[in-house]
């Protein structure tokens, strides 16, 4: 077989551009059929939004557009003569510091910021082709949480597209730590689908020991961790003031936590918000592995950085995992170039 013709396959699959060579030919060589599913999905109209960057404070309007089968999720900064699309895929990550930030390879100056509760909204409601423009540096707060993102979606409307996507199944536990914190994925025997195991712990005894399980699906996303809000320690306020960051927080968008007291007139929303909401933050980190996940997450006190670092350690180690195609509704496999190359 031509490898560049592979290649030029996987592209047309919009499967190739962040993979290694092995990566490369787990994906043209998938594993036998199952019986989960992942239908392609896009949104079947424009719609736009505006609101303000948590950590840049401008006024900031983004546009939700639908995009065809295998484009993927793209964000583009409309605010930038030239800007190229930046794939949200877990290879393009540069920061992680305070938000999840993704740039162009071939433009690693122009950056995309803040953009794990959008991910996390996408990936909780199974979309896996949209073009996002956005005016500005970073996606807006809105109230902190995905449940206006999900809004936004919804009142655009959601298609299924022709065509059942691949997905990967954990084969064997791949873990990162940092001190005692860790992230690992490994199989899951009790769940078709991808289960998050989370769990935090702070000293504010507003928080404290805190733990949640998500078996992910639409339904459940948008029912226990989607209307989950970010939140920030209040004296960590003045130091991310210092660094230039939360210039657009408030109590409008982020739950401040004062030791043993919650700020907002508001209260919680769920009396474990805080770990709903890292969850929510996991499932927006792994969205950008580019497929649907069959595997079981656990996180102790993880952040961006870490989930990041367990996707790069994942896709680093091809004998932990298998690539599955899935089946149309009739239950048969619909066909693909690299089908179409090996039969040749």
């Amino acid at each position: 077989m031509d490898s560049i013709a592979t290649l030029a396959t996987l592209d047309e699959l919009g499967l190739s551009s962040s993979y290694t060579s092995q990566q490369r030919i787990k994906l043209a060589f998938p594993s036998p059929l199952s019986p989960l599913t992942f239908q392609a999905k896009t949104f079947s109209s424009s719609i736009c939004c505006t609101g303000t960057g948590l950590h840049s404070g401008k006024k900031i309007s983004l546009t939700l557009n639908p995009a065809p089968v295998g484009h993927g999720i793209t964000f583009t900064r409309t605010d930038l003569r030239h800007s190229l699309k930046i794939p949200a895929i877990y290879s393009n990550v540069v920061e992680t510091h305070f938000s999840t930030v993704i740039a162009n390879p071939e433009q690693p100056t122009i950056k995309m910021a803040t953009i794990e509760h959008i991910m996390a909204a996408l990936g909780g409601l199974g979309i896996t082709d949209a073009a996002i423009d956005v005016n500005g540096p970073e996606i807006p707060i809105l109230d902190g949480s995905s449940s206006e993102f999900i809004f936004l979606m919804e009142c655009a409307g959601i298609t299924h597209q022709e065509a059942f996507l691949p997905y990967m199944e954990i084969l064997k536990t791949v873990r990162v730590e940092d001190g005692d914190a860790y992230a690992e994925i490994r199989p899951n025997h009790c769940y078709k689908g991808l289960t998050l195991d989370f769990s935090i712990e702070f000293s504010a005894p507003a928080i404290g020991q805190q733990s949640f399980v998500l078996n992910l699906s639409a339904d459940s996303f948008r029912n226990e961790v989607a209307n989950c809000r970010t939140f920030v320690l209040r004296h960590e306020i003045e130091k991310l003031y210092d660094a230039g960051m939360a210039l657009g927080g408030s109590l409008d968008n982020a739950i401040v936590v004062d030791d043993d007291k919650i700020l907002n007139p508001t209260g919680l929303r769920h009396p474990n918000e805080f770990v709903r909401h890292k969850t929510m933050d996991a499932v927006g980190d792994l969205n950008l592995a580019g497929m649907p996940i069959h595997g079981y997450f656990t996180g102790h006190k993880s952040g961006h950085g870490l989930n990041n670092k367990l996707l790069r350690a994942l896709f680093a180690k091809p004998d932990a995992w298998r690539i599955i195609p899935t089946a149309t509704p009739r239950d048969k496999q619909k066909p693909s170039p690299v089908n179409a190359l090996l039969t040749n």
